[in-house]
């Protein structure tokens, strides 16, 4: 028995050993051949890999005017397995004028792997970036007593104008979630977060370049490994051509200052957006540098979202602008014919439910119901094909086959322009109704969408698309606000023609309704312009004062401007936006405004609604254009001989009384 107690104990004291040994084999197959911590730390002792960032791509107008371009900047790097407890913190902090406080809690966040994803001790890491020259040189002369930092070059964005922000965008520090979607990218490089510089980011990134440097056992720089050998050089950023006026895009942004709401200006023939403004809006000169951060934050919280691109992201009942999709698909669909006409006694009166109307004419038929904005005509035209049983089994069908109508001109979904954020607005259908009147509707439930009200909602992009459409007879590109990217061919999705459910001879009336809205109805005050411009008016109703509406193109038989105006709380179409968009097409067809253009423009710049300049940049602007309005009349008095009074005020007066 004891001999076989003997035996198991030398049994079991031999597998330990054997495990014993097993283990440290293991463990040092694991350490040689399977990891790389020991190879990374002699790297990181021999080698140091500089990356050296591209120059990212330049964003010019239609007309080649810069708008973006890059100035250099400096940023401070760190090793953190070189300058652990090796330099005076007093020292460096004053040398960089921060606090010991941000040092440490710099140093903390850079070894924080929830905040620095993908940290290494043996590679370069972001300690402070974007250093002004002044800092820069005020840290270079004492940069050899920091064992462990470095300067990287780099560029940065500058913004030539104060116009376009929205179009623009700007570029800031990644995110961990950008480091995760995209492994292009490390701690402490910058990214698009906007506009054109996100949608376009990696066009205009370009790719990064590394220099691998040689360096000594006390760390010196000895110069490029096998002389550069394995460097890799930096690729450049393409540049981007935008379809943006800027001319037209500083006319429409002082056109809105005091006021909110969207212009949105189009050439039907391409679908290159010529304007895009949103108001109100920033100087986007504002979030560039160590202050965007903060510039930023006071903008999220401004009440009256500066952010906010309102062109494609604000989602507006179109008013009356509306009535010409639905003459589209009551001609199209033989609800009505040019000749048809309905009564309106101030309003559309049937079964009790009554919609408004202004006095004119009546009964009233097409083009002069788009010429007068008559509503009556355009609930009697809906009612009616809701009620046609002949071409419709049921109300369910026609509401369907009038959905598909307004998905073929642009709504209810993304028209896919080349920004982020797009909104896709509302067009209702059958199930819609069905969900919320429990299957019991008919035309009168829904009348009001006829006239653009209810349910349905637009984008200021997709009336502007509108009258992109109605100008070519039935067909648009999708719009877009780049015009060209340096050696690449433009996408195909903004060269493809988008054909509508409605026939041609439909659109030949509705333009006709159009121009007789310029020459004598709610769009007479485009009657001065010196060519042939087509329009019609909205008055969307809200909870406040309505909102003032236009969409127009001109010239009508060459059209080569679309535009949309949406002032929220302007009243009237005519108080606003027939004007304003007046001046749009005025600006763009002529290049510039006469006199007469000029003291309409002069005097809606100063017309207010609702607030003042309260956001950053905005005050800026508005200073400076105060400024110009003043040098402007100085220069006109002093070469008045007649008079001491400034001619342009006097003209200006006539003008306004006329």
């Amino acid at each position: 028995m004891s001999r076989y107690t003997l035996e198991n104990r030398r049994f079991v004291i031999g597998g330990v050993a054997v495990a014993i040994v097993t283990v440290y084999i293991i463990r040092l197959f694991t350490l040689q051949l399977m990891s790389d911590d020991y190879k990374k730390n002699a790297d990181s002792n021999a080698f140091l890999k500089k990356v050296e960032f591209p120059s990212r791509g330049a964003i010019y107008d239609r007309n080649g005017q810069l708008l973006v371009y890059n100035q250099p900047a400096y940023d401070i790097m760190v090793v953190m397995n070189e300058a652990k407890g090796r330099i005076d913190t007093t020292e460096f902090c004053n040398a960089l004028g921060i606090t010991k406080e941000f040092f440490i809690k710099r140093m903390d966040d850079i070894k924080n792997y929830a905040k620095n994803p993908g940290y290494s001790r043996f590679t370069q890491q972001l300690f402070m970036s974007q250093l002004s020259n002044e800092e820069f040189s005020n840290f270079q002369e004492k940069m050899f007593r920091f064992p462990g930092f470095y300067v990287q070059h780099r560029s940065i964005r500058q913004y030539q104008t104060s116009c376009g922000a929205h179009i623009l965008g700007d570029v800031a520090e990644v995110s961990p979630a950008d480091i995760e979607e995209d492994d292009y990218y490390q701690p402490g490089d910058y990214i698009g977060k906007l506009g054109v510089e996100k949608y376009y980011e990696k066009e205009l990134r370009g790719e990064k370049g590394v220099q691998i440097l040689l360096r000594d056992a006390r760390g010196r720089i000895q110069g490029k490994y096998m002389d550069g050998a394995y460097d890799r050089q930096p690729v450049a950023g393409k540049d981007l051509t935008l379809s943006i006026d800027l001319k037209l895009q500083a006319l429409g942004e002082r056109l809105m200052e005091g006021k909110i709401g969207s212009i949105v200006a189009i050439d039907p023939q391409t679908g290159e957006v010529l304007a895009m403004v949103s108001a109100p809006s920033y100087d986007p000169r504002i979030m560039v540098g160590r202050s965007r951060s903060k510039n930023h934050r006071l903008l999220s919280r401004d009440a009256w979202k500066p952010l906010l691109n309102r062109s494609i992201m604000g989602m507006y009942p179109p008013g009356s602008t509306f009535k010409t999709s639905q003459a589209l698909t009551y001609m199209t669909e033989g609800i009505v014919t040019p000749g048809t006409a309905f009564p309106c006694h101030r309003g559309f009166y049937c079964r009790g439910l009554h919609v408004g109307c202004h006095s004119h004419a009546a009964p009233i038929s097409l083009v002069d119901a788009i010429s007068t904005s008559c509503n009556a005509y355009f609930c009697w035209g809906l009612y009616y094909m809701m009620g046609n049983r002949s071409k419709y089994k049921n109300p369910f069908e026609a509401m369907n086959v009038w959905r598909d109508y307004m998905v073929s001109m642009g709504f209810g979904y993304k028209l896919g322009i080349d920004l982020p954020g797009e909104k896709r607005g509302m067009i209702p259908n059958a199930e819609y109704y069905d969900r919320n009147y429990r299957g019991s509707w008919n035309g009168l439930t829904i009348v009001s969408i006829s006239i653009g009200q209810g349910e349905v909602t637009l984008t200021p992009l997709q009336i502007a698309n509108l009258g992109a459409t109605i100008a070519n007879r039935g067909y648009y590109y999708t719009p877009h606000v780049v015009r060209k990217v340096q050696n690449m061919p433009l996408d195909t999705a903004y060269t493809h023609r988008h054909f509508t459910k409605a026939n041609h001879r439909s659109y030949d009336y509705v333009v006709a309704g159009m121009r007789s809205s310029a020459m004598k109805g709610t769009c007479r005050a485009l009657s001065r312009l010196p060519f042939e411009a087509c329009g019609k008016t909205g008055t969307a109703q809200n909870h406040g004062r309505d909102h003032s509406v236009f969409m127009g193109f001109a010239p009508m038989n060459n059209p080569k401007i679309a535009v949309a105006v949406y002032v929220e709380n302007g009243g009237w179409g005519a108080d606003y936006g027939v004007p304003i968009g007046g001046l749009m097409m005025e600006q763009y067809i002529n290049g510039k405004l006469s006199p007469a253009g000029e003291a309409i423009a002069e005097s809606m710049q100063h017309r207010r609604i609702g607030y003042g300049p309260r956001f950053p940049g905005q005050e800026r602007k508005a200073a400076a254009a105060k400024k110009a309005a003043a040098a402007k009349k100085a220069k006109a008095a002093k070469q008045s001989e007649a008079d001491q009074q400034p001619k342009p005020v006097e003209a200006k007066s006539g003008e306004q009384q006329q």
